[in-house]
């Protein structure tokens, strides 16, 4: 299974997200530690979810990297999150 859909299947059941974008950007890292010929190496993550409320953006992310926690350090190297709440969504 592409690493893309693990990762949208383990965060649309740990946190049940009004939105979930997943862009790969291994790409752009291409020559980088930890890109692999392949890709599905580096993502971007945005995640709308009730699950953030009251919690802190570093709550935030260990949240999602718990959800993620078997595939952190190999096969993603890395993720760059944006975590929000429903309400914080609906501002931007």
């Amino acid at each position: 299974m592409p690493v893309a859909e693990t990762i949208r299947e383990k965060l649309e059941m740990a946190l049940k997200p009004d939105l979930l974008e997943i862009e790969d950007d291994s790409h752009r890292h291409k020559g980088h530690a930890g890109h692999r010929p392949g890709g599905e190496t580096h993502f971007n993550v945005t995640v709308v979810s009730a699950a953030f409320n009251g919690r802190t953006r570093i709550e935030r992310h260990r949240l999602v990297t718990a959800a993620l926690a078997a595939e952190m350090g190999n096969p993603i190297h890395a993720l760059a999150l944006k975590t929000l709440t429903p309400e914080e969504a609906a501002r931007s």
